[in-house]
C-alpha cells in the first residue's frame, strides 16, 4: 500500500516590508522623542551673549536690536538675520556672529567711526560718527583733534555728507580743524566755514573738502593766518593786511 504523504503546514510569517515598516516607524518615534527632550532641555538653550567692540551702542540696545536672550534656543539663532538686523543700527558699519556649542552666542561689532563732536541743545556733548548719527561720549571720551560741528540741523542733508567726507581724510589732514558751520549760498548750496586752531578762516564746500584738504595744509604750514577759499579756485589773504590798510587810513585821516 503506498505511503500518503501529508503536506507540511507552512508558519504564517508576515512579509518582510511591513515588518521594515514598523522598525522604521518606531525608530523615527524614538529619534522624534529624544529631539523632544533635547530642545526642552538646557543643553539646547543660549547661556552666553559676548559683545565685543562695541562703544558707542549699549549692551541693551544690542540686544533689543538682535532679538537674542539668554534662555533661547541655540540652533533658532540665524547668523544672517541677527547681522542684518544689527546692521540696521546707524551706530554699526559691519557684524560678525560666532557660535559655539553648547550655548554661546559671540558677536564682533565695527563701528563707524567719530569724525566730529556737536553741542545739543541741552548742552551736552554728542560724537558725530560718518553714518551722521550722534552719540552720548559721557562714558567713551573725546578726542581732541576732532571738529566741532555749530548750527547745523538735525533734518540738514549736509549734515551726513558732511560726516562721509570726513571720514575719508586721514585724520592728520583734519586735525588742526576745530569749528564747521553750514554757510550754503545758491551757487555752493553745501558750502561751509572751517576754523582753524591755528586762527585759520576757510571757506569751501563739502563736495571739494576731501580735494582741497592738502591745499588747507599746505598754506597753514608755510602762511601767517589769514582767510582760505577753497571754491572753484583756491585763494589766501593774511589777516594782518587788513589791520595795515587801516593804519594806512588813520594816516590819511589825520
Amino acid at each position: 500500500m503506498p505511503k500518503t504523504r501529508l503536506p507540511l503546514l507552512k508558519e504564517d510569517k508576515p512579509p518582510k516590508k511591513v515588518s521594515r515598516k514598523i522598525t522604521i516607524i518606531l525608530l523615527l518615534l524614538f529619534i522624534a522623542l529624544l529631539a523632544v527632550i533635547f530642545f526642552r532641555s538646557s543643553v539646547s538653550r543660549i547661556t552666553e551673549i559676548h559683545f565685543q567692540g562695541g562703544k558707542y551702542t549699549t549692551r541693551e540696545e544690542l540686544l533689543s536690536q538682535s532679538g537674542l536672550s539668554i534662555g533661547g534656543q541655540f540652533f533658532a539663532v540665524s547668523k544672517t538675520s541677527v547681522k542684518d538686523s544689527l546692521e540696521k543700527l546707524k551706530t554699526i558699519q559691519d557684524v560678525s556672529v560666532q557660535k559655539k556649542f553648547p550655548g554661546v552666542v559671540t558677536i564682533s561689532i565695527d563701528e563707524y567711526p567719530a569724525v566730529a563732536y556737536e553741542l545739543d541743545q541741552g548742552g551736552t556733548l554728542k560724537a558725530i560718527l560718518s553714518s551722521g548719527a550722534a552719540v552720548s561720549v559721557n562714558d567713551t571720551g573725546i578726542a581732541v583733534e576732532k571738529p566741532i560741528l555749530t548750527n547745523w540741523k538735525d533734518s540738514d542733508p549736509y549734515k551726513a555728507k558732511l560726516c562721509q567726507a570726513l571720514a575719508l581724510i586721514p585724520n592728520e589732514l583734519t586735525s588742526d580743524i576745530s569749528e564747521i558751520v553750514p554757510s550754503p549760498t545758491l551757487s555752493f548750496p553745501d558750502r561751509i566755514k572751517l576754523y582753524t586752531r591755528s586762527h585759520f578762516e576757510v571757506i569751501t564746500a563739502i563736495s571739494l573738502l576731501k580735494d582741497k584738504v592738502e591745499y588747507l595744509n599746505k598754506v597753514i604750514e608755510t602762511e601767517e593766518p589769514g582767510l582760505i577759499k577753497m571754491l572753484e579756485a583756491d585763494s589766501y589773504v593774511p589777516f594782518q593786511a587788513a589791520p595795515a590798510a587801516n593804519e594806512e587810513n588813520a594816516d590819511t585821516l589825520e
